[in-house]
């Protein structure tokens, strides 16, 4: 206290002696960076102005006012404000200074709109207004898109911020307009309306061009699905066209309306413009979209998605998925409702899984360490306190025990493993370390996983029970995954299909039940394939199973022992068994693995794969040996090795990817994995089943399916090795969603 009280003394007397002094811009900004950078700079700014201190910038044409906005010093700019009222609009246009640190200009107008119930609102509605000026900007295609962009989704970021912490703040219990309330707060939102309206009025127009070019199809997706591809058409030639409700629609050259049905020309250069319609505006019209979700989110309760911004992309659902279409990435750069609100991601998620599993891990590690800032990801020595320091003699129980206290942030950032009386650091010991835990997880002692029914992969024990840590380790388990993944670390298992879809959400199937009792799944599947209506089975929805050690009947719905299997109601039936023994008999460990993975890897973004291509993320691409695979191969159903399209096939499998065919054997055996001793050794349903291959005669489109259960592609006779090629590898990206043709 005394210490600010003599600077204040020393402050008072460098005013006097200033005072004495001719004002010019040198000795205004002297005591302006006097101001910023000490205590008690509101009150010595106030001093200076009450004296007749001239506000004036220096000779590089820096005020005052920039030296405070640069150092977020709110109440200084409340001072210089009330003295100069202007200098509030041109705080207000500072939010588009790109140079200006967009932290500090944020702490500046949280000052200022705590001041006063008054203020606050004038901020806001400043912002709504600039906010409308840059969209509009935006929306215009001879500006400069990447500047408007950021200038754009950096005031409204800047809005939304002081919307939530103003003086009558929603989380503070006050109406917060979302509902339609003309309430002084949600009439600040009033400018932003016309912007709005404008992204409004371009879908509309957009979706209308798009529907006149409609031909065989029946929606815009497969439109731009037909009219996808590069784009060699010079875009700087195309003409001009006006912004909706800023100018007129006459200078839209998309009209195929007006060609000829004979003039093929013509259409395919109406195909084109539609094209150019959408490279042109799909990024611009993508981050508006962005903004206006920014604005409706920061109206409503945490956690919550806006039935208004619901119902928007609801409307215009089969344009914006056009968009995605021509340019997934759309998703990671402005859609990020989409991995916000399953709702809505599940209306895009076919056309994201379309996607090259390539692209889908950059996007994905992406958007997992987009939140982390720069230096977060700069190298920096490793504080002590940050060390997982665990013991080999007690590997499991030690890292339990370590990660359970370790700070989640700082382990999204960087781990670092130390051995109890071990020197060595570093990558080499975190590797070891994840290789030790990956065999350590799946060890019989702690009885959380049980092996499946092809010895090579695992399965959640439903009896893990009997180990009273149980659920806290499988917590620890998913911890460990999660770590790895986000680290990009393999760790040494493998789990059965089943519990890799658990992982990700996706709902369990009948033919899951083989990897835990293949003989049940084929009772299951016979079920399916059979009338049963005279055979006397007497199945109720009940069955008997194991809970806690004892053989109990189990209902499968309410009321199940008196409602009979019958041939219509045999598929839900089997649904629900399924259910019973894949899911609900192992829901707590399930629950419990789900909660420690989650610290590290969002839902939102594990949902971008499929249970193959997880399997993948977490343990690894496989080696595969081609020429053993030729060796150790199967022909039926008129197929023999020497034909021309099996020779076709095993040119086009030593012809692409290691990865693509790691993709082929996962679409036939349902594995990624060769099993020790080769493709000789591969498992099937019922023991060992080599890969087989059948003929299937040949129809124009028709892809390729397989029967995993006994290792067999069917191969249609396609009429050249090209037409073969191409087909495989539709199906190879699409053939876990059941496509035959395409």
């Amino acid at each position: 206290m005394e210490e600010q009280s003599y600077f204040m003394i020393l402050c008072s007397m460098s005013v006097m002696w200033m005072l004495k002094m001719q004002w010019d811009r040198q000795h205004c900004m002297l005591h302006a960076r006097m101001v910023i950078r000490h205590h008690g700079q509101r009150d010595t700014a106030q001093i200076l102005l009450l004296r007749g201190a001239k506000y004036l910038p220096d000779k590089n044409g820096v005020t005052p006012l920039d030296l405070c906005v640069q150092g977020g010093y709110g109440e200084t700019c409340e001072v210089l404000i009330q003295y100069h009222p202007r200098l509030f609009q041109t705080i207000i246009q500072m939010t588009q200074n790109e140079d200006l640190r967009e932290n500090m200009l944020r702490q500046v107008l949280e000052h200022l709109s705590q001041q006063s119930e008054s203020q606050y609102l004038k901020i806001l509605t400043s912002l709504a207004e600039v906010a409308t000026t840059n969209g509009h900007k935006l929306l215009s295609l001879s500006s400069n898109y990447e500047a408007q962009m950021k200038s754009l989704l950096r005031i409204v970021r800047m809005f939304c911020h002081v919307f939530r912490i103003g003086p009558s703040s929603p989380n503070n219990g006050i109406d917060m307009g979302y509902n339609g309330n003309k309430t002084p707060r949600s009439q600040v939102f009033k400018p932003l309306e016309l912007l709005w309206h404008s992204l409004d009025e371009w879908l509309v127009l957009i979706a209308t061009e798009l529907m006149k070019n409609k031909k065989d199809s029946t929606n815009i997706t497969s439109i731009l699905l037909k009219q996808k591809g590069p784009d060699q058409r010079d875009t700087t030639s195309i003409p001009s066209f006006s912004s909706p409700g800023t100018g007129s629609r006459e200078n839209l050259s998309i009209d195929p309306g007006e060609s000829k049905p004979d003039d093929v020309a013509g259409k395919q250069e109406a195909s084109a413009d539609c094209q150019d319609v959408i490279s042109m505006t799909a990024n611009r019209l993508s981050a508006v979209i962005q903004a206006f979700y920014m604005c409706c989110s920061c109206q409503m309760p945490p956690g919550m998605t806006s039935p208004r911004f619901i119902e928007f992309v609801c409307k215009h659902d089969e344009v914006l998925k056009c968009f995605v279409n021509r340019n997934p990435k759309i998703i990671f750069d402005h859609f990020h409702f989409l991995l916000e609100c399953p709702e809505l991601m599940s209306r895009f998620m076919h056309i994201i899984k379309a996607q090259p599993f390539k692209d889908r891990c950059e996007w994905f590690y992406e958007h997992l360490h987009s939140g982390q800032s720069d230096s977060d990801m700069v190298h920096r020595p490793v504080n002590e306190n940050d060390i997982l320091l665990v013991h080999r003699d007690s590997i499991f129980r030690s890292s339990c025990e370590v990660v359970s206290k370790a700070n989640c942030a700082k382990l999204k950032q960087g781990i670092a493993v130390r051995f109890h009386g071990e020197e060595g650091m570093g990558q080499g010991v975190v590797r070891e370390w994840f290789d030790i835990l990956s065999n350590e997880i799946i060890n019989p002692d702690y009885a959380l996983f049980t092996q499946s029914a092809d010895g090579t992969t695992f399965q959640p024990n439903s009896n893990s029970y009997v180990n009273p840590d149980h659920l806290n380790y499988f917590r620890f388990a998913g911890q460990i995954l999660g770590l790895a993944l986000n680290h990009r670390q393999l760790v040494n298992i493998y789990f059965t299909r089943s519990f890799y879809k658990h992982i990700l959400g996706i709902p369990v199937n009948y033919q899951d039940v083989a990897s835990i009792d293949p003989e049940y799944a084929k009772n299951l599947q016979w079920i399916l394939d059979n009338d049963i209506s005279d055979l006397g089975l007497e199945l109720t929805f009940s069955v008997e199973t194991d809970v806690f050690g004892a053989m109990e009947e189990v209902p499968l719905k309410p009321g199940g022992a008196s409602i009979l299997v019958t041939q219509d109601n045999k598929a839900e039936y089997v649904q629900l068994v399924t259910e019973l023994r894949m899911t609900r008999a192992i829901q707590p460990q399930i629950n419990a693995f789900l909660q420690g993975f989650h610290m590290f890897i969002p839902p939102s973004l594990i949902q971008l794969f499929d249970e193959y291509e997880l399997e993948l993320l977490l343990s690894g691409m496989p080696e595969i040996d081609v020429s053993d695979w030729i060796k150790n191969t199967e022909y039926t159903s008129g197929y023999e090795r020497d034909d021309p399209v099996v020779q076709w096939f095993w040119e086009v499998v030593e012809s692409i990817t290691q990865e693509e065919r790691v993709l082929l054997l996962q679409f036939v055996t349902g594995s990624s994995r060769v099993p020790h001793g080769g493709f000789a050794n591969i498992m099937g349903g019922s023991g060992l089943q080599n890969f087989t291959i059948a003929a299937v005669p040949y129809t124009p489109n028709l892809l390729p399916t397989s029967s995993t259960c006994i290792n067999m592609l069917k191969l249609p006779e396609y009429p050249s090795k090209e037409i073969l090629k191409d087909r495989l590898l539709v199906a190879l990206h699409c053939g876990s969603y059941g496509y035959t043709m395409a």
